[in-house]
């Protein structure tokens, strides 16, 4: 038996990852594979040094990296270890504006993004909202760079809510975008694995406009139009993603506009839905990988 590591974070695991590393544990036994799960704090990363992490008894056949600390995943890199996902993807992933600036040339079509300008200063520049507002209409889509389930994503209806937001969040990267409305609170999960789309569902949440499961949304299977499938695997190829859930919205002419790329998406919600057993699936691409 070959022994494996699932890296989790120290402080904080979401149910959704714990399901997520168990069961992937119980798919890769009967191949051969103990996953035995790690805290990011066990593993002190150094840097300017050859000693690049020092880890402690860990399964070195491969890790599973469901966290996003970005100097240990690089670490365990440098340290010679294979990773699913890649460092450099899950960070690319990790915010939502590196997703979509590593997509930019490839055809894919997201909702029409600004970023917010980086300041030191406690005053905002009350000139930005005005622009933002009329580049995207109201109402408008407000996001933190980083966070997952829906969280800090908001849907502003007024100038005023925009420049609060502004004020509110001006030391953290943030995004605006245009609100699609072709289906409010809809859209569609697809699942990647090594390159090809293996499960799909379409989230609905009639009380939100943020269709995650988390926010009290419904995943029910869907058998996704071609246009998805393709724009969800092309997506996964130019990030370099081994694993991945691609949530896609249906523009106004009803083809895809990507909206997120999450490296670590759920497995308890898509399994459910669909009736496919993606981490048996993911199991056995990581080691025919390997």
């Amino acid at each position: 038996m070959k022994k494996a590591t699932c890296i989790l974070n120290a402080y904080k695991v979401l149910p959704g990852l714990e399901n997520f590393y168990l069961r992937m544990r119980e798919e890769l036994l009967p191949l051969g594979y103990e996953l035995e799960a790690h805290r990011n704090k066990e593993l002190l990363t150094y840097l300017g040094s050859e000693e690049r992490i020092t880890t402690l008894d860990i399964g070195n056949a491969f890790v599973l990296y469901l966290d996003k600390d970005h100097y240990v995943s690089h670490g365990l890199e440098k340290a010679g270890f294979r990773l699913f996902d890649s460092a450099s993807s899950i960070e690319t992933c990790d915010d939502k504006a590196k997703t979509y600036l590593a997509l930019e040339g490839t055809g894919i079509r997201i909702p029409k993004t600004i970023t917010g300008p980086l300041t030191y200063s406690e005053n905002i520049q009350e000139d930005f909202p005005s622009r933002v507002v009329e580049e995207l209409g109201l109402p408008l889509i407000a996001k933190l760079s980083f966070g997952s389930m829906g969280n800090s994503v908001f849907l502003l209806s007024t100038l005023d809510e925009v420049i609060r937001f502004e004020r509110e969040n001006r030391y953290m990267l943030r995004l605006y975008q245009e609100w699609i409305r072709k289906e409010p609170g809809v859209d569609y999960r697809l699942i990647v694995i090594g390159g090809k789309c293996v499960a799909a569902m379409r989230r609905e949440n009639p009380n939100d406009f943020r269709s995650n499961l988390a926010q009290g949304g419904h995943g029910s299977a869907i058998e996704p139009e071609p246009a998805f499938v393709n724009v969800a695997e092309k997506t996964a190829k130019a990030i370099g993603l081994d694993y991945c859930g691609v949530d896609l919205l249906r523009g106004e002419d009803g083809g895809p506009l990507l909206c997120e790329v999450n490296s670590n998406a759920f497995l308890q919600g898509i399994e459910k839905a669909t009736s496919v057993n993606v981490a048996r699936i993911y199991a056995r691409h990581i080691v025919a990988t390997l």
